[in-house]
This record gives structure tokens, C-alpha cells and sequence, in this order.
């Protein structure tokens, strides 16, 4: 990471201005994905704000599925420079692909659940059990593949 301008700041700083904890910003640095930590005169780690935004990128790659080893190879590009631009750009770019149609798998599975909601909400509203599958619902890829268990 290049240098930056702005006056540097601990741990507690960095973790009050990310909302993570000391604990899980020591656990990214052990992993190497917090690159560009100095220490000030005492061993203590010094933060700027390029780690504020460097902290919340892997945070969000984490969440969003890529793994601890794909987020390793993106931030040692990184630290490559510019060189690198292409390859950080096309990971990212594979990344998205693979978060939407994660995205995608998750709006048909909610589908489903919110089916199965309406289908008990009408049954103890009614007090009769209604047809598993409404006339004119739309079939996920789940239940085309697979009948769903009744009940």
C-alpha cells in the first residue's frame, strides 16, 4: 500500500471507525490481508485511513464467499502496483460473477420459503390444509428437480 498523508492511529481507532473488533482486524493482519501496518517508537501498530477502506474491501469479499487464499493472491497484486491492475480487475470481475448467481440462487430459494409461509398462513387462516403448490405459482428449479416433502 502506498503511503499516505493524515495522522495515523491505533487499533482501537481503526476498529471504532469500522465497527469490527480489535480481535477480528488482528485476525486479517495474521492472514496478510491488512498490508502496510507500521509500528509508531512503543511496537504499537499505526493505521491510516487507506486501511479504513482496505479493511471494509476484505471484509466484503469475505462476506460475499471469496476465500481467505483468493483474497491473499488479490492483495499481493495489490501490493505489486499497477502492473497488476488487469488481474486485480478480471479476480474482482469473477468474484461478481459468482456473487450474483449466488444472489440469484437465494431470491428462488426465498421465493420458495415465502410459498411455504403463505401456504401455513392460509391453512391456519382457513383451518384447511391448502394444495402444496397454488394453481398458477410459479415452480422454482428446486421443485422441478426434486418434489418438495409435504407438511
Amino acid at each position: 500500500m502506498p503511503a499516505e498523508s493524515g495522522t495515523p492511529f491505533h487499533i482501537g481507532e481503526l476498529a471504532a471507525r469500522t465497527g469490527r473488533t480489535v480481535h477480528a482486524i488482528r485476525w486479517y493482519e495474521a492472514q496478510g490481508l491488512v498490508p502496510g501496518v507500521s509500528r509508531d517508537e512503543g511496537g504499537r501498530r499505526l493505521y491510516g485511513e487507506l486501511h479504513v477502506g482496505w479493511l471494509d474491501l476484505m471484509d466484503r469479499l469475505r462476506r460475499t464467499g471469496m476465500s481467505i487464499a483468493e483474497m491473499r493472491e488479490y492483495t499481493a497484486l495489490a501490493l505489486r502496483g499497477k502492473t497488476t491492475l488487469h488481474q486485480r480487475r478480471d479476480m474482482l470481475a469473477a468474484h461478481r460473477a459468482r456473487v450474483t448467481e449466488t444472489i440469484a440462487d437465494w431470491k428462488r430459494a426465498l421465493s420458495l420459503v415465502d410459498r411455504k409461509i403463505g401456504f401455513y398462513d392460509e391453512w391456519m387462516q382457513t383451518g384447511h390444509r391448502p394444495p402444496l403448490i397454488p394453481a398458477g405459482a410459479p415452480r422454482t428449479k428446486a421443485l422441478t428437480r426434486k418434489p418438495a416433502k409435504p407438511g
